[in-house]
């Protein structure tokens, strides 16, 4: 099988990620799903995903009455993938295309917007401890003449909607060279802080003085803004890329002696980034809520019983050092929301086999579960037959609400939840979200 992860779109990427068992890297030609597998999966997978519904959650529709659903949708800044719409625009028109995405989300029936405001190592807010992002002028460190976290902070509120502000912690840059980064860049100035894989930068984790670093950089805004949450997504250790070696070589000899290899090391460094940044967000502001939308593969349970029963050629643990069942289990989040960009049905990684898999996690923890949707591949011209039917999303919706653990969804990203290419989004809100709610 073959992935699109929405981390390609956000780095801009025309290939996709491979996730088959069996297969290598996706190559850029695989730009979507075959529609062979998919076929293959379809109806019989989608009949019998209804029938778990229906025997798995009839318990806890009291209990997810009692509060408002979240119901959010995310906007994406780095390459200007949702806002805004290019870089160079005046300061009324980004605003203008901001206040529109806020209105979309209105419109829609949802309460809460996820913004990208530290898309790379920059940000999207005054005098903040690293440059202002080149997706707003075209130029990174160029003043775009008014505060756009500030703004959607206000605004959103004003809407009724949650801001939640989101953002990457490690990543730097989409190449390798320091030069082209702003002169005052941190990473320019501390140039041993980072390492070049894949063609990209990246700050390593392994070093404290970085994670003490981002978490200023990020705690920066939640010590200005009355976000109502700080999300991270899927970018912790990047994913592997074939044959090149993520050289934290010094880190680890110097920081990693009391580990038992390597990857216990890496998963250390990410553990004690997520436990100090909830810790230190509670102090902070303690009414925002710290969330995280993985990549939805955990692990499969043909490596570790305790994984999900799947077979994706990456998983979080392994691939990206990122434990986030022991985040969940641990209560060092508040919410999270897997990216559970598959279909009903499909044969390596089922959304009908996911969503239970992060029910039966969340349970009895607290913390939250939102499902992250895959609007983005709902599509009249898809290769994947799933994806052209606009009741796909619909389907995802119904099927979740069997698990009283579900509190809600997630949609990637704006740009579809406003223009929704083949009415799936338009299906979702017919079917679903009849009125509006508050926000959670």
């Amino acid at each position: 099988m073959e992935y699109i992860g929405r981390r390609g779109l956000l780095a801009g990427a025309a290939g996709a990620l491979g996730v088959a068992a069996t297969a290598g890297a996706a190559g850029a030609a695989a730009a979507t799903e075959r529609a062979g597998a998919a076929d293959r999966a379809g109806a019989a997978g989608r009949a019998g995903a209804a029938g778990r519904a229906g025997a798995a959650g009839r318990a806890g529709t009291a209990e997810r009455a009692a509060t408002a659903e979240f119901r959010g949708m995310w906007i994406a800044s780095v390459q200007n993938v949702d806002w805004p719409s290019r870089a160079g625009l005046s300061a009324a028109e980004q605003r203008s295309g901001l206040i529109s995405l806020l209105d979309t989300a209105v419109r829609r029936r949802l309460n809460a917007v996820i913004l990208q405001v530290r898309p790379a190592a920059d940000a999207m807010w005054p005098g903040a401890r690293e440059p202002w992002s080149q997706w707003l002028t075209g130029v990174q460190g160029g003043d775009p003449g008014w505060d756009p976290l500030g703004t959607a902070v206000a605004e959103a509120h004003a809407r009724g909607l949650e801001l939640h502000a989101w953002f990457n912690p490690y990543r730097v840059a989409q190449h390798t060279d320091l030069d082209r980064l702003v002169a005052s860049h941190p990473a320019r100035r501390n140039p041993d802080w980072v390492v070049q894989y894949g063609g990209k930068t990246y700050y390593n984790p392994g070093l404290p003085q970085v994670r003490k670093f981002v978490q200023e950089a990020m705690l920066d805004a939640v010590s200005r803004y009355a976000v109502d949450g700080v999300h991270w997504d899927d970018y912790f250790y990047p994913y592997p890329v074939e044959d090149e070696h993520f050289d934290d070589d010094d880190a680890y000899e110097e920081y990693g002696g009391a580990f038992g290899s390597r990857a216990d090391w890496r998963r250390d460094n990410i553990d004690t980034l997520v436990k100090e940044m909830s810790d230190r967000l509670k102090k902070i502001r303690p009414a925002a809520r710290f969330g995280v939308s993985p990549f939805a593969i955990w692990r499969n349970d043909d490596v570790d019983p305790q994984g999900s029963p799947t077979r994706a050629g990456v998983a979080t643990y392994d691939d990206l050092y990122a434990d986030t069942r022991k985040w969940v289990r641990q209560g060092w989040i508040d919410y999270i929301v897997p990216q559970a960009y598959w279909q009903l049905g499909h044969p390596t990684a089922d959304y009908a086999d996911i969503v239970p898999w992060w029910a039966r996690t969340v349970a009895g923890t607290g913390v939250r579960l939102y499902v992250g949707e895959a609007l983005y591949r709902c599509d009249a011209e898809s290769a994947t037959a799933a994806w052209r039917d606009p009741a796909e999303l619909s389907r995802h919706v119904t099927f979740a609400k069997g698990y009283a653990e579900v509190r809600g969804h997630a949609y990637f990203s704006a740009k579809q939840v406003a223009a929704d290419p083949n009415g799936a989004m338009a299906r979702v809100v017919a079917d679903h979200y009849p009125t509006a709610v508050a926000p959670r």
